[in-house]
């Protein structure tokens, strides 16, 4: 049997614990919430190290990044340091692998018509391999860099836009706490829709990113778009429904009414495998996921529709 651990500094309330066979192999997943505590996600991963399979570290990255620049959060760090016996992982591998095959899925099984579309994605530095494969599609990328994380109204048109702005900014925004770049703790749990930043959801057709982020700034009016993401609830989804939502897409799969994190997907394949993380590549990463015949999640919430059916 193996377990896997995200200890996250998202909220309590959206804590779970499921049980499921992946490869023949009896799997525990696990999320807990320290409610934004650094030292209390700390506290529990030295607890359980040694005795989980795989950590995840949720609701924080070790890494963003543009291209080949890479930059580390000074806040995750130490969280990262904590685990000495159990593998952390932060599931930015994942990003630069599952999700890109999510999109390419969507594009060329799905038929989801990108080329036609406006997209909205919140972060590109959280998700450059969706970035990169959203371009790639011909869609209408519109990146929120500054939008999302920074409050800034100022929407960037291009990934040559963002190497910019990254090159420029990140090696000082990492260094502030985290807490100032993303709702972390009970913040996940209050949203209230900010009319400054209403013009970039009506503008797009899809809506994609980190969940917290895509719900951060979201208008009661939702009527039609598509939002691809991961790590909702039922009442997530509920909620998206309520506002007229037409189609969901989560990038990983459901879980017991859960969509889980990059971060415990991540630690998922790493338990499977049964290597450090550092010693995986991304081909054994892929394959793993050919193995583990992962597929998006598609839910049609509401007309009108984006894709006539769910995919297969």
């Amino acid at each position: 049997m193996k377990h896997v651990v995200s200890v996250s500094l998202g909220s309590s309330k959206r804590n779970k614990r499921t049980e499921s066979e992946f490869l023949g192999e009896h799997v525990i997943v696990e999320r807990i919430g320290t409610d934004g505590s650094i030292p209390k996600a700390i506290e529990i991963i030295r607890e359980l190290d040694g005795k989980v399979d795989a950590f995840g570290m949720g609701g924080i990255d070790l890494w963003i990044g543009c291209g080949k620049s890479k930059y580390m959060l000074k806040d995750a760090v130490p969280i990262a340091r904590a685990a000495r016996k159990t593998p952390i992982v932060d599931g930015s591998r994942l990003k630069g692998t599952l999700e890109r095959r999510v999109i390419r899925y969507l594009n060329d099984e799905a038929k989801v018509p990108f080329k036609d579309l406006k997209v909205l994605l919140t972060v590109g530095v959280d998700r450059f391999g969706m970035a990169e494969a959203l371009r790639d599609t011909g869609c209408r990328l519109i990146l929120g860099d500054l939008v999302f994380a920074l409050g800034l109204p100022i929407p960037l048109r291009s990934l040559d836009a963002l190497d910019k702005v990254a090159r420029t900014i990140a090696p000082f925004v990492v260094r502030l706490p985290f807490s100032m770049l993303y709702p972390t703790g009970s913040k996940q749990e209050h949203r209230k829709a900010n009319p400054k930043f209403a013009r970039f959801y009506r503008e797009a057709d899809v809506i994609a990113g980190d969940f917290h982020y895509v719900v951060k700034h979201m208008p009661d009016d939702m009527t039609g778009k598509c939002i691809i993401t991961n790590t909702v609830t039922e009442d997530d989804v509920e909620d998206f429904k309520r506002r007229g939502v037409s189609t969901l897409i989560t990038t990983t799969p459901e879980m017991e009414g859960r969509s889980f994190g990059t971060n415990v997907m991540e630690g998922l394949i790493v338990s499977l495998l049964g290597k450090e993380p550092e010693h995986i590549t991304d081909d054994e990463i892929n394959a793993m996921l050919d193995r583990l015949s992962f597929k998006p999640r598609i839910e049609v919430l509401n007309p009108p529709l984006l894709i006539s059916s769910p995919a297969t």
